[in-house]
């Protein structure tokens, strides 16, 4: 069953979402060469208790840590460790919290140190999908135009995306319907209707779209060994076009405007881009 939130809630569930933003962005500068993914993970834990939250992923079906954190040829799902990044890796976060009876969840990729052009690329063009996505989230759409846009965007640039694992509708339950593929032809799924909230979340790798899973029941890395970048907003379908919960400033509003309307050319976004990035 697909819930639709009210304007009430929707202000309940923006709250919730902001703190994972504002955590991310805490999380985002922290990232350098020689720090380990178990003392962002600790950061993040106390933040969100902090704040009066809980951590949603602690616990959920035994996944042991507050974030996830996968890096390089990691998907998604890593566990936190004592392993120290190093210059040239990409880091994907993914946190959720529980605030006041609603769930916020997001996640992004971030350079350590100076990344290669090849990386840099990756993480821009993976953004960029997540921002087609969103300028489809309107009162009518598909849920399959959502999934399309995404598609559209990575394959135009050589890149594929991973099929095993989909965004969501999120609300009073961190995983609710609809799933949201990264993939698919447009028209098709649920029709959007105002109050839906939508976690969606590009996954793309640089080389085929197939993955495996570790050991650890957990961690999903490319068949491959290839790159990739991980990118998600939680959004609200309104009267008036996609409210990104998990946008601090408007900036995120903003971009998936443009995305809308296709009025920035790929090398301007690139160079925005690359002044957020230290390159190799």
């Amino acid at each position: 069953m697909i819930v639709c939130r009210s304007p009430a809630e929707i202000q309940r569930m923006r709250a919730a979402n902001l703190l994972v933003a504002d955590l991310l962005d805490d999380l985002r500068r922290i990232v350098a060469p020689g720090v380990t993914t178990a003392e962002l993970d600790a950061l993040a834990e106390a933040k969100i208790r902090t704040a009066g939250g809980i951590p949603a992923f602690k616990g959920y079906r035994g996944y042991p840590a507050t974030i996830c954190a996968s890096v390089n040829d990691q998907v998604i799902h890593g566990i936190p460790s004592r392993r120290a990044l190093a210059e040239g890796d990409v880091l994907s976060i993914d946190v959720g919290a529980l605030l006041d009876g609603f769930y916020g969840d997001a996640a992004i990729t971030v350079p350590v140190g100076p990344i290669s052009n090849e990386a840099a690329r990756l993480l821009r063009v993976t953004e960029e999908s997540l921002y087609e996505a969103i300028a489809q989230v309107r009162v009518g759409n598909r849920v399959s135009d959502v999934s399309h846009a995404v598609q559209r965007h990575v394959e135009a640039h050589g890149y594929s995306v991973v099929r095993e694992f989909v965004g969501h509708g999120i609300g009073q339950s961190m995983h609710e319907e609809p799933q949201i593929p990264n993939f698919g032809k447009p028209g098709h799924g649920p029709r959007l209707a105002e109050g839906m909230v939508l976690a969606i979340e590009p996954m793309v790798n640089i080389g085929l779209p197939a993955v495996r899973l570790l050991d650890d029941g957990w961690t999903a890395v490319t068949k491959d060994g290839s790159l990739s970048a991980h990118f998600e907003h939680t959004v609200a379908v309104t009267a008036s076009g996609p409210m990104v919960l998990t946008d601090r400033d408007g900036s995120g509003q903003a971009r998936a405007a443009q995305a809308g309307m296709g009025t920035e050319a790929p090398r301007n976004l690139e160079s925005r881009w690359r002044k957020r990035t230290r390159l190799k």
